[in-house]
């Protein structure tokens, strides 16, 4: 099989001064892609800015023959991702293939998190995530082509200690692609989601000893590379890896129970007497869509 080439794309890779981001933005040079490489700089919690963090995976990726500008703006505002956008403009034309990876951490227990924690955290991971997209689709509308990667978490999809924040930004991003999905899929623009597990300054105290040396942020990279390639057909895919497993989850919906007949009211009482038959999963569906509750509601509406 042919090798899966960027020759003439242009990716833009946000949060690629370091780890996961890094690891994309180094491949995809590789396999022929010029590339934006956007980073503040700042710090894990995301305090700080420098140059030096995209400076340098630019100079690697020049190093190696390969084509490369960084870029410095936060993603947290509309100015800073049009200017990201803008960068990839000015210097190649082009904006092909968006891998929203940037992001931040500021852990604390909900008892004890502030305002300022959580709007921080959700200004750079789901806010962040928009300023960026929206300049980058209105270019890659016009071109009728995209590949854009959003990163969720395994904190948002099923939850961490002390990750409310986190994980409240990290789910939000998987509503977000499901929506952005539907609006898109007329533009042959293809939006999917991963949720990696890999050792950077970000998970650098999470993992515990033993394991920590086995979650190479480079294992994340080959699903990244193939949901930006131009023959992924598939949108709003959602795939969970790490250590070199991969593989998707989804939102289910049980056959659940069609209670009254529309006219009636139900009661609480109801609920309770087949709350077992509403929550039982063992055989669930996948839910591609609000179409799949629909028709399991289809009893009652005909």
């Amino acid at each position: 099989m042919a090798d899966i080439r960027f020759d003439g794309r242009v990716a833009i890779v946000t949060g690629a001064g370091a780890g996961i981001g890094k690891a994309h933005a180094l491949e995809l040079a590789k396999r022929g892609a010029k590339v934006v490489v956007n980073d503040l700089g700042g710090a894990r919690d995301g305090s700080g800015a420098s140059t030096a963090a995209a400076d340098q995976v630019v100079n690697e990726i020049k190093a190696a023959g390969g084509e490369a500008v960084a870029n410095y703006d936060s993603v947290s505002t509309m100015e800073g991702g049009q200017k990201i956008v803008d960068t990839a403009m000015d210097c190649y034309g082009q904006v092909d293939i968006l891998i929203n990876n940037a992001g931040i951490l500021r852990d604390k227990s909900i008892l004890k998190m502030t305002e300022a924690e959580w709007d921080a955290v959700l200004n750079v991971h789901l806010k962040g995530a928009f300023c960026v997209t929206q300049p980058a689709l209105k270019v890659m509308r016009e071109k009728q082509y995209g590949r854009i990667v959003f990163t969720s978490s395994m904190s948002g999809l099923y939850g961490n200690f002390g990750q409310a924040n986190y994980g409240a930004a990290k789910m939000g991003l998987v509503g977000f692609m499901n929506t952005l999905k539907l609006e898109t899929a007329k533009y042959n623009i293809k939006i999917n989601t991963i949720a990696p597990n890999a050792l950077s300054r970000m998970t650098e105290d999470v993992f515990p000893p033993g394991m920590a040396e086995k979650m190479r942020p480079q294992f994340n990279v080959p699903i990244a590379l193939y949901l930006c390639a131009e023959e992924m057909m598939d949108s709003g895919m959602v795939i969970v890896m790490g250590a070199g497993w991969y593989g998707r989850t989804a939102l289910v919906v049980s056959p659940g129970v069609c209670i009254g007949d529309t006219q009636r009211d139900i009661a609480a009482e109801e609920i309770r007497d087949n709350w077992n038959k509403i929550t039982d999963l063992s055989s669930a569906e996948v839910a591609e869509g609000g179409n799949s509750i629909f028709k399991l509601m289809e009893p009652l509406l005909k």
